[in-house]
């Protein structure tokens, strides 16, 4: 029997009759994790890009105005012209913690990106301790114009792994967050990094589990990524722990798969760090390869 999973791909075809690609913007923002408010560090395997390395824009100055914004959708779209014949996109405000600002300079720079008219939907990857009553309350009202996807880095859901990589949050965090957004009619898309340092196949299943026990819409799969000047790479420079295998990491996505109901999206089953700071797993570079030995497991 094959294994059966809800695609983005799909659903967004079926919803918008195109296939939607994502603009990865820079709004210019930083992370409690990494402005001192918790940590100065940042998470471990967090890039000093704070994982929007594929996004142009800014340092993080909170510099943005309505205008970057567009000029950085118009430069996105060039970027993905040669993929698409479509006319729609997803604004993804992709790099460091999105909703991390003054409330005005977030309605601005969001406002900004869901007015434009070649723009869907509004994505906007945030952390689970940055969820306050002001932003539910401008995403809310942005909802009301398109579609609003919140994603959260969850990570994991065992609170060891959490401290152990520097992430400043715990899962019980996460529930209340999602819960909170989704009371409110917001999507809620959890990212789930597999392979963690120390965790079990068990542990990454478990956290699997416990994120499609929560009211969320969507679910990022994404394989752990050793990368260049982090403290992770650090960490496996000095004390090299276990990196899967691609057969193990397919086979992984295959249970994770069975694990999640039909009405949860698949938004990731991977992922590709950039080429220019991977150090591992370095097999995950031949990214056709990967997809073509996921294919063939899901359809068997």
């Amino acid at each position: 029997m094959p294994h059966t999973y809800a695609s983005v791909n799909e659903y967004l075809q079926n919803r918008f009759g195109e296939k939607i690609y994502k603009l990865s913007l820079n709004a210019g923002m930083t992370c409690p994790n990494r402005d001192g408010s918790l940590g100065s560090g940042g998470c471990f395997f967090c890039s000093e890009g704070g994982s929007g390395d594929f996004a142009c824009g800014p340092a993080n100055s909170l510099s943005c105005t309505g205008n970057d914004i567009v000029a950085q959708i118009e430069e996105a779209k060039k970027l993905v012209k040669q993929k698409t014949k479509g006319s729609r996109y997803i604004a993804y405000f992709q790099a460091f913690t999105n909703t991390y600002a003054p409330i005005d300079y977030l309605r601005n720079v969001f406002y900004a990106a869901i007015n434009h008219p070649d723009i869907a939907i509004l994505s906007v990857a945030t952390r689970c301790d940055c969820i306050n009553e002001d932003v539910v309350e401008l995403l809310c009202e942005l909802n009301r114009i398109k579609p609003v996807w919140v994603e959260m880095g969850m990570q994991s859901c065992h609170d060891k792994t959490l401290r152990a990589m520097n992430c400043h949050y715990a899962f019980e965090q996460f529930e209340e967050s999602s819960r909170r957004l989704h009371e409110n009619g917001i999507d809620v898309i959890a990212h789930v990094i597999l392979g963690l340092p120390g965790e079990t196949r068990e542990m990454m299943l478990e956290s699997v589990r416990k994120a499609c026990s929560l009211p969320i819409s969507g679910i990022k799969l994404q394989l752990l990524h050793i990368l260049k000047n982090t403290e992770l790479a650090r960490i496996y420079e000095e004390h090299p722990f276990d990196i899967m295998s691609m057969e193990e990491y397919c086979d992984l996505i295959v249970e994770c798969i069975d694990i999640i109901p039909e009405n949860i999206i698949v938004h990731r089953l991977t992922g590709d760090g950039p080429r220019k700071l991977l150090i591992a797993p370095m097999w995950s570079t031949d990214k056709k390869k990967v997809l073509n030995t996921l294919n063939k497991l899901i359809r068997a």
